[in-house]
């Protein structure tokens, strides 16, 4: 809440100091008891506060100030960090408003990942944002150590990559929607660009199919070294996919299959996914690997927003 009156916020740091010494002396008053001084000192002390009286005609400051509605939190600052607390939550504040979100995990290494993402265009759902991993400087021996002995005897590094997505409508009865996104890491010299079809088919009941083509294209790139220029490397990647969700039970199912440029065959892959309860889920999955073995997993997750 902001308060604003005619005699301007230039006067509030001496109206509340003159707050707080009314209120000091006030409270001396009530803690010292009272004695009775000489009557030579009581006589010297009667003169001196009738001379330094107020004139009952000098102009009251606070006239038509409620003070109970100045807003002094104004007037908090952190004593230790020199930061305005209030100044810091209104940045926070606009930000949000914009549609600017950041986010912050710590990481088992000691580094924290960094999201920050901010909708550019709601017609589409574009957005664009950046994922960044920050790795803390070691302020003693013992932190550089303990960060080397987490990371294999190497220190954690900051690295991030940049990227951008949008979801379009489709062609009609062809497909839903085109989900496109496109990703830039500097630090690796990597990029991506992918673009994928959708198609939602309701089956029976609250049963639907859901049906998905994936088209992108990898890019990584190698810096020169003296005698060796660098090149860049492309691959193509194809995927296709169907799914299968079952509302009633929180149930979906999922099989595909994946090609690209650095595989000779298509690689198969299905998996299941359920609801237990609220926000958590447990899939499992099983597919074919380039080397010709099965991999599988099984995960549990937990989502949350607000």
């Amino acid at each position: 809440m902001e308060f604003s009156t005619g005699f301007g916020w230039t006067r509030l740091p001496v109206l509340a100091a003159a707050f707080i010494l009314g209120s000091v002396l006030t409270a001396s008053a009530q803690i010292i008891p009272p004695f009775s001084p000489p009557a030579a000192v009581a006589d010297d002390e009667a003169e001196t506060e009738t001379a330094e009286a107020p004139d009952v005609n000098d102009a009251d400051v606070m006239k038509g100030i409620d003070v109970d509605k100045l807003d002094w939190s104004q007037l908090a600052v952190d004593a230790g960090t020199g930061i305005d607390p209030m100044a810091a939550r209104k940045r926070a504040q606009a930000a949000a408003k914009d549609g600017l979100d950041w986010s912050s995990n710590a990481n088992a290494n000691g580094s924290s990942a960094v999201t920050v993402r901010q909708s550019v265009f709601s017609f589409w759902d574009t957005r664009i944002g950046a994922d960044m991993t920050v790795a803390r400087e070691p302020r003693t021996m013992s932190e550089l150590l303990a960060q080397k002995a987490t990371n294999g005897g190497n220190l954690p590094q900051s690295s991030g990559s940049a990227w951008a997505t949008a979801t379009a409508p489709g062609a009609g009865v062809i497909w839903d929607k085109t989900a496109v996104e496109a990703r830039v890491d500097p630090g690796s010299e990597q990029s991506s660009l992918g673009a994928s079809l959708i198609k939602s088919v309701p089956l029976s009941g609250d049963t639907s199919l859901t049906l998905q083509n994936g088209y992108s294209v990898n890019q990584q790139g190698t810096s020169a070294v003296p005698g060796i220029g660098g090149h860049v490397t492309r691959n193509y990647e194809t995927d296709q996919s169907a799914k299968v969700t079952l509302t009633d039970t929180g149930t979906s199912v999922t099989a595909g299959q994946t090609l690209s440029t650095t595989d000779d065959k298509w690689l198969r892959k299905v998996g299941a996914e359920q609801k237990l309860f609220d926000n958590v889920t447990v899939s499992g999955s099983v597919g074919e690997t380039s080397q010709g073995a099965i991999n599988k997993s099984v995960t549990a997750g937990f989502k949350k927003s607000w």
